[in-house]
């Protein structure tokens, strides 16, 4: 498990992110602005860097080419941002940042670009910052995300979410058909409570560690995009 340094200047977005990433069993330093990013950059020097671009005393793109230039740019940083322009992603990919997120930020996009710049398999490829087209002809911009991961455009996909009721094969073993019962009441609850392991704990009567112990047990993917909404 990875050090990973949160830099946000809202209270909401480092407590949701920071929630998520000791869920998944990292260590998480916070810091609302630059000058407390530097400070625990230089103390701990941690594996990962999630920072947003928009703070208000130095803004996250002159943070991280002040880190490059002085040679301290030897972990992984996720840049984040709900108003950045491409010229904007493209020049911290320049500077060298490995990924960027779009606030708001899906949980499963979080966890994948955490594991990919933990474990370095990010492609390194160039900007593509021209219109794509679909085969339906018709032209889309590529958004500040797709600019800064080589030009993919996101996947359209209509999910529903689990659904308060639900079907059961009662043909099968009991302890197989309480294992699917089980997983699809806490998948349901997840869903509804945007991926909270607290107040899914509070929710369901159990303490955070069990439940977390409960959900790896029943195999529950923890990162599915329909538990998003940070």
């Amino acid at each position: 498990m990875a050090t990973i340094l949160v830099v946000d200047d809202e209270l909401g977005i480092r407590d949701l992110l920071s929630e998520i990433l000791n869920d998944e069993g990292h260590t998480v330093e916070l810091a609302e602005n630059a000058a407390q990013a530097r400070a625990v950059r230089a103390q701990l020097r941690p594996d990962l860097v999630l920072l947003d671009i928009w703070m208000p005393d130095t803004d996250g793109v002159t943070l991280l080419k002040e880190w490059a230039s002085a040679g301290l740019l030897s972990m992984p940083v996720i840049m984040m941002s709900g108003h950045a322009t491409i010229d904007t992603a493209v020049e911290a990919t320049r500077i060298g940042a490995t990924a960027f997120l779009e606030k708001p930020i899906t949980m499963a996009k979080l966890l994948k670009a955490v594991d990919h710049g933990l474990n370095k398999t990010a492609p390194k490829t160039s900007p593509i910052v021209a219109p794509l087209r679909m085969a339906t002809g018709l032209a889309m911009e590529l958004t500040v995300e797709a600019a800064m991961t080589g030009g993919s455009l996101p996947e359209l996909v209509m999910d529903m979410g689990p659904q308060a009721s639900q079907s059961f094969n009662l043909e099968g073993p009991l302890r197989e058909t309480r294992d699917e019962f089980e997983k699809a009441y806490f998948e349901y609850h997840l869903a509804k409570e945007a991926g909270s392991m607290t107040r899914v704990a509070e929710k369901t009567g159990l303490e955070r560690t069990h439940l977390y112990r409960k959900l790896k047990q029943l195999g529950v993917d923890l990162a599915r995009s329909k538990r998003n909404a940070l």
